[in-house]
């Protein structure tokens, strides 16, 4: 996270990669919502519903892409009883921009116990109390793209932190092997044709996992 010198507050990295977050949007054959990251989202639901049980329940879900201007969430899973969510919100709202920075998952059981997220406008416009989420890193190129996460009004106890992020860090790698590494350079990505031809082999063992 950049931090501003006068004022000790975090700054947005939102626009340091757009044009090579776009770029890869239109390779990858991303950028609008798809019946595809809907059905994976309701999955994705399902499984912290099993794992964690009535902590589960009431989760929104979502695949979440980072454009040049908004986040758009191109799957969307909404929790029977909750009302509906927008399909975009801004670089300056929610958990998932975070991720751009930090590269690597997070958990908060309740996002009110941490002051850097506790005044985020999605606490008092939107309820949201609880957060989990994993950044959707390009392969090759290292650029985050969006991220996977799973949102909701209720806190969640301390003690499902590590489930639900084992959880989140699963569907991450799922949908990269899916929708993301499938057009990657074999290469690129596994640093040669041995590497690569491992990792093609495994389904994609062979390379660095994000965290």
């Amino acid at each position: 996270m950049n931090y501003d010198t006068d004022s000790g507050l975090p700054v947005s990295r939102w626009h340091d990669q757009a044009a090579q977050r776009a770029a890869l949007h239109a390779e990858l054959g991303l950028g609008a919502p798809d019946t595809r990251f809907d059905e994976f989202a309701d999955r994705m639901a399902a499984a912290f519903v099993t794992a964690l049980g009535r902590h589960g329940q009431r989760l929104y879900a979502m695949v979440n892409l980072f454009t040049d201007h908004q986040q758009l969430f191109v799957g969307l899973h909404t929790p029977p009883g909750l009302r509906p969510v927008s399909r975009t919100m801004s670089p300056d709202h929610g958990f998932c921009p975070a991720l751009l920075a930090r590269t690597k998952a997070l958990a908060l059981a309740d996002v009110c116990a941490n002051p850097q997220f506790a005044s985020n406008p999605v606490v008092d416009g939107l309820g949201i109390r609880t957060y989990t989420g994993a950044p959707l890193i390009h392969p090759p190129t290292g650029t985050v793209l969006g991220t996977v996460c799973v949102i909701g009004p209720d806190p969640a106890p301390r003690h499902t932190r590590a489930t639900a992020l084992a959880l989140i860090k699963q569907h991450r790698d799922a949908l990269l092997d899916e929708f993301i590494t499938p057009t990657a350079p074999t290469a690129a990505m596994a640093g040669g044709a041995a590497g690569g031809a491992a990792g093609g082999a495994a389904g994609g063992a062979g390379r660095e996992r994000p965290r």
